[in-house]
């Protein structure tokens, strides 16, 4: 007779308590260590941190840090110390709820913890301060030039036959806005072609040069937009004798957009995968051939936000533009000849009048400057965003919604053809019958 050995299951109440040596019992055998409920163990003082999800701990800890930093600044700034402005009240109640919500945190949490949670408060915090800033600069720009943007003539008339005095249903900007579209599609007509070769130039073929040119458009980021601006007055201007004309001030705003044009670009393109490139290569084309194919479109969503950094550079530019396009209350649609004003330069020439109604007109600008903005952001990114791939996912689902719909419209063909009884067929006459040939047969037949 064979016995199987039986496995018993200790659990932690049928323990023996442990022993007050630490060493262990005579016998030398090593016995588990039982924490009873609610004690402190290891198990208990190495817990795991929880990285998602929200405690009212938290909350309670942040609410508590804000009233008490709140509460300290307002007694510091009215009892304590001599605290004037709002400034200075905010950096104060900021650098307190900084120590006040640490010292909370820790009283729970160890140092990494702690650290963790203070990293946390201060970015949340300055991302909340770039929204905060962001909204302001909408909202106040909105409200300041509400009482331009209602009237439909601040979109179809220009300035010339209204003055400072003149009431808001005078006068428009619309001269302006033809202005910054002609001169931007200018400069993004210069820029995108040279900016691109450039930046694939700086790609493709690296040496001494490149880096040499890579240097000029790194420092050439930084450039002053006056210094721009004399120069194209002094080069296009004064030397080749070019009018103050919308060209004129395009080249002006192409000097400040080609050195963004060409860094972002340069980044994107270098992030393109080498394998692609290999297996191009290995396929038999040529290096250009691999640059037109593959890596033009494979970093086309990047190279559309090249051109949007680019475009938001050079549609705000006001100096360059002041110095090479000339100033002209009326619409002028040729940029060859002639001033022509620009958005920016019309808010600066508005907003510098002391009448209150220039003042709302040049806010007015402002707004509609911001949706031109957004308007071309958009459409980039629609544009953009149209690769190979994408194309062939909407080929894909605009075929199976043509399929669904199609068996859709039988399935409903069938279930009419079920419902609805079937209509008899009506005898006809018999033409060599006497019957058939008579009047009545004939005009009930035609019935």
């Amino acid at each position: 007779m064979t016995s199987t050995p039986t496995s018993t299951t200790t659990t932690a109440a049928a323990l023996p308590p442990a022993p007050a040596d630490p060493v262990g019992p005579a016998d030398g055998r090593l016995r588990p260590t039982v924490v009873p409920p609610g004690g402190s163990g290891p198990a208990e003082r190495e817990r795991r941190r929880e990285l998602s999800g929200t405690r009212i701990t938290d909350a309670l800890a942040l609410v508590g840090s804000g009233v008490a930093a709140l509460a300290l600044t307002g007694l510091l700034a009215s009892q304590l110390a001599p605290v004037r402005g709002v400034a200075a009240c905010v950096a104060i109640a900021t650098v307190l709820f900084v120590l006040l919500y640490g010292t909370l945190v820790s009283i729970d949490e160890d140092a990494p913890a702690v650290r963790d949670r203070l990293v946390m408060v201060v970015v949340h915090g300055l991302a909340f301060v770039v929204l905060a800033t962001l909204a302001f600069v909408v909202v106040f720009t909105l409200a300041r030039g509400a009482t331009a943007l209602p009237h439909l003539n601040f979109y179809r008339e220009d300035m010339s036959l209204a003055g400072p005095l003149d009431p808001l249903t005078t006068g428009g900007i619309v001269h302006a806005i033809a202005g910054t579209l002609i001169q931007i599609a200018i400069a993004l007509a210069i820029t995108i072609p040279l900016g691109i070769s450039t930046a694939v130039f700086l790609t493709e073929i690296p040496g001494a040069f490149s880096r040499f040119v890579r240097t000029v458009v790194e420092a050439m980021t930084a450039l002053p937009s006056i210094v721009a601006g004399l120069f194209v007055y002094a080069t296009a201007i004064l030397s080749l004798g070019l009018d103050k004309s919308g060209l004129a001030a395009s080249l002006a705003i192409s000097v400040m957009m080609l050195p963004i044009m060409i860094r972002s670009s340069d980044v994107v393109l270098r992030l393109v995968p080498h394998t692609l490139k290999e297996a191009s290569t290995g396929l038999g084309a040529g290096q250009w051939k691999t640059v037109w194919s593959v890596v033009l479109p494979t970093s086309r969503s990047g190279l559309t936000t090249a051109i949007i950094l680019a475009t938001a550079r050079g549609i705000g530019e006001t100096s360059p533009v002041l110095l090479t396009s000339g100033f002209t209350a009326s619409l002028n649609l040729d940029p060859l000849h002639g001033p022509m004003v620009s958005l920016p330069l019309a808010i600066f020439q508005f907003v510098k009048s002391p009448e209150p109604t220039m003042v709302a007109r040049g806010f007015g600008t402002a707004a509609v400057l911001m949706l031109l903005v957004v308007v071309l952001f958009v459409v980039a990114r629609v544009v953009g965003g149209q690769t190979p791939a994408t194309r062939e996912r909407r080929r894909l689902r605009r075929e199976r919604l043509v399929r669904s719909l199609r068996r859709q419209g039988v399935t409903a063909r069938r279930t009419l053809a079920r419902l609805l009884p079937a209509r008899p067929a009506r005898p006809r006459p018999d033409p060599s019958s006497p019957a058939a040939s008579s009047p009545a047969a004939s005009s009930q037949e035609k019935s």
